[in-house]
């Protein structure tokens, strides 16, 4: 092959390259964590795979660069970018914790891990997996679901005592249902077991498939009554966001086309702005 060949197929890879690096891969970033330092303690993400920006890389993973709360790539105007934007010491001192599949029970491990890094600010959302079971009796308890919770928080209290914590309210997902049980594509993907307790038989008017329904956005209702009281008791370093994500009108355009259930990158970058405005940290 000439060598004038090969060098332009070196310059095509190069550019290939560049391209994927700047967001428009669908291939995720590796899970990763700074190290801690002696400077500005940065942010910390708990919770589960919508803070892990599941999906919105067109790959049924995670893709932390869109984080709402920890992304560092272009797509998303995540509380990481809008913080690094009033205090660039904070460069790279992001760690997401959050887990696809995590229930409430798990906050208190993540939150051991945000006081090793020494988080400064902190995001909580969680209670998703604790309605999204096999069905409606498979749901985590009122009452243990803010226990666990307390635990998580408690642990943030104790390690983390001057870091600012921000509790985020649970996204409405009976509007999820609303608006994607007439779609075709919606429905094919949730067959393959999306939140069975609530978008299994997602077209179905029985009593009984609209009872759990019923259900289920009573049990998301009431998750987030405890999470308001559980950064209540926290005292004046946690702030919730007043139920401004639960609030958020979703539409399928705000979903990923793969599982019509994960927030896409546009998705996600709503969840940082109305987030924020709760966060106390806005200028």
């Amino acid at each position: 092959m000439p060598r004038r060949w090969v060098a332009a197929l070196a310059c095509l890879a190069a550019l290939v390259a560049l391209a994927c690096e700047g967001g428009n891969s669908a291939k995720p970033r590796p899970t990763t964590s700074a190290a801690p330092s002696s400077g500005p303690g940065g942010i910390a993400a708990l919770g589960d795979s919508i803070s892990t920006g599941f999906a919105s890389c067109l790959v049924l993973t995670s893709c932390e660069r869109n984080s709402w709360s920890t992304g560092d790539g272009l797509r998303v105007q995540s509380h990481y970018r809008r913080l690094l934007e009033q205090n660039p010491a904070i460069r790279d001192r992001t760690y997401n914790h959050a887990r696809p599949g995590a229930r409430a029970d798990a906050l208190e491990g993540q939150a051991q891990a945000a006081v090793r890094d020494r988080a400064d600010y902190v995001t909580v959302l969680i209670g998703a997996n604790d309605v999204c079971r096999g069905g409606v009796d498979a749901m985590t308890p009122v009452a243990r679901f803010r226990a666990d919770v307390d635990r998580g928080l408690r642990v943030l209290r104790t390690g983390r005592p001057k870091a600012r914590v921000l509790v985020v309210s649970i996204p409405d997902l009976y509007r999820l249902w609303e608006v994607g049980h007439d779609d075709a594509r919606a429905t094919r993907a949730w067959r393959r077991g999306i939140c069975p307790a609530l978008l299994a038989e997602a077209t179905s008017t029985a009593p009984a498939d609209r009872a759990r329904r019923a259900a289920v956005r009573d049990r998301i209702n009431a998750y987030n009554v405890e999470l308001k009281a559980a950064c209540r008791a926290y005292g004046s370093r946690c702030r919730h966001d007043g139920g401004a994500l639960h609030k958020v009108r979703f539409t399928l355009d705000l979903l990923n086309p793969l599982d019509w259930f994960h927030p896409n990158a546009t998705g996600q970058g709503r969840i940082a702005e109305v987030t924020w405005r709760s966060s106390g940290l806005a200028n």
